[in-house]
C-alpha cells in the first residue's frame, strides 16, 4: 500500500483491513494518535486526511482517501499550530492522553467554523472524550485559537 503520512510517502505491506491507527503506530511508528476504545467513541485516534478529523481505529488501510495528517505534524516545535499554542497558553492537558485527539479535532473544526460560539465548539468536540475534564480550559483553548486564526488570515 502507498500511503503519505505527514508528508512523507511510505510504501508498505500491510493487510487492506487493518485499521489506520495500526498502520501509524506499529508500522511507522507515529505515536500521538492513541488507542482509547477501538470503537470511533472517544477521539484519542483523531488524525487529518486531506484536513477532515477521523477517527484512524476505524478506518481501514485500504479505505484510506488522500494525504494523513497526525499530531506531529499539525505544527512545527519553532511554529506551532494557533490550537496547539493555544493548548500551552490555557494549560489544557492534564494527563494529556487524549489530548492530541483534541487537538486534531479542533483543527479541523476551526478550518470549517472560523468564528465558533461557546455551543458550536461544545457540539464539534462532544464526541472527544477527557478523563481529567479539561472540557472549560479546552472550550477557552478553542476560542484563543479561533482568534490567533483570524488575526493570522
Amino acid at each position: 500500500m502507498d500511503i503519505t503520512v505527514n508528508g512523507q510517502r511510505h510504501m508498505l505491506d500491510v493487510e487492506e483491513d487493518m485499521p489506520l491507527l495500526w498502520v501509524l503506530r506499529d508500522e511507522l511508528g507515529i505515536t500521538g494518535p492513541k488507542y482509547g476504545c477501538g470503537a470511533s467513541l472517544c477521539g484519542a485516534c483523531t488524525v487529518h486526511i486531506d484536513g477532515e478529523a477521523v477517527r484512524s481505529c476505524q478506518v481501514a488501510a485500504g479505505d484510506i482517501w488522500g494525504e494523513v495528517t497526525t499530531i506531529e505534524a499539525l505544527g512545527r516545535p519553532e511554529a506551532p499550530h494557533a490550537v496547539q499554542a493555544a493548548w500551552r497558553e490555557h494549560q489544557v492537558a492534564q494527563c494529556g492522553y487524549c489530548q492530541a485527539g483534541q487537538m486534531m479535532e479542533a483543527a479541523a473544526f476551526l478550518t470549517q467554523n472560523p468564528n465558533p460560539t461557546e455551543a458550536e465548539i461544545d457540539e464539534a468536540l462532544s464526541a472527544n472524550l477527557c478523563r481529567c475534564g479539561t472540557y472549560p480550559r479546552i472550550r477557552e483553548a478553542v476560542k484563543t485559537a479561533a482568534r490567533k486564526l483570524q488575526e493570522e488570515a
